[in-house]
């Protein structure tokens, strides 16, 4: 296959251009940033893209940006991107684009230098290879938002402000209820969502934890009672 490799780490880079050109690709440009990469698509009109998600200049979403753009403008071209961490709301949004001639991996797993290639390979055909870590956290998060649908229109408000750190009072007076009524949806909501009643205080935090769409660490975990991005207020 004819390959462009979008990757900042000149190390890495290098690496990847060296085992991927040893298994009889054609590494056709290795780029550095974004736009180096949609130019190096235009001119060579490749197989296959290897990109970072994060690279210059802000190192945030300018790869996997790059690499949905590339989906939509060049549909035959595969792409298999790559990603220190698990970023599943990048993840899931290359996954929403298309499945075919897809592949989203940790780096970790370039070590593997066979399973690697052979992930290249069945994205290259026309195949899907996602990390096991990045199914597994989408399958945690898909499962949390079904949750969240068992709840009525009014629960979900009262989670929306206890996600805004509100207290109990406060919420009721935003929504002009009681503060009896509030703890009557807090309970239904905690219900709803399989918060057991033994779990004490973290159930709050919990609940929020879903609400934002982050993994639930499970009761008693050191980070349900105390979030390091959310204060919340008894």
């Amino acid at each position: 296959m004819r390959i462009v490799i979008a990757e900042d780490a000149v190390l890495l880079r290098a690496g990847l251009v060296r085992l991927l050109t040893e298994a009889g690709h054609e590494v056709v440009a290795d780029v550095d940033t974004a736009e180096g990469l949609l130019k190096a698509v235009e001119q060579h009109e490749p197989d296959f893209a290897l990109v970072d998600v994060r690279l210059p200049p802000t190192f945030t979403d300018e790869g996997i940006r790059a690499a949905v753009l590339v989906r939509s403008q060049h549909p035959r071209i595969a792409v298999l991107v790559l990603s220190q961490y698990v970023e599943e709301r990048y993840a899931a949004e290359l996954i929403a684009s298309r499945r075919d001639g897809l592949g989203y991996l940790l780096k970790d797993r370039v070590a593997d230098v066979d399973q690697f290639l052979e992930s290249v390979g069945t994205v290259g055909a026309g195949g899907t290879v996602l990390d096991p870590e990045v199914v597994s956290q989408l399958l945690v998060r898909s499962r949390h938002r079904q949750d969240l649908e068992l709840l009525s229109p009014r629960e979900h408000e009262v989670l929306g402000l206890m996600a805004q750190g509100l207290s109990n009072a406060s919420i009721a007076a935003n929504l002009f209820l009681t503060e009896s009524s509030v703890e009557k949806h807090i309970r239904s909501v905690f219900t709803k969502l399989g918060l057991a009643h033994e779990d004490g205080g973290n159930r709050r935090v919990r609940a929020v934890l879903r609400y934002l769409g982050y993994p639930d660490p499970g009761p008693g975990h050191p980070s349900s009672a105390h979030p390091s991005h959310q204060e919340f207020r008894p």
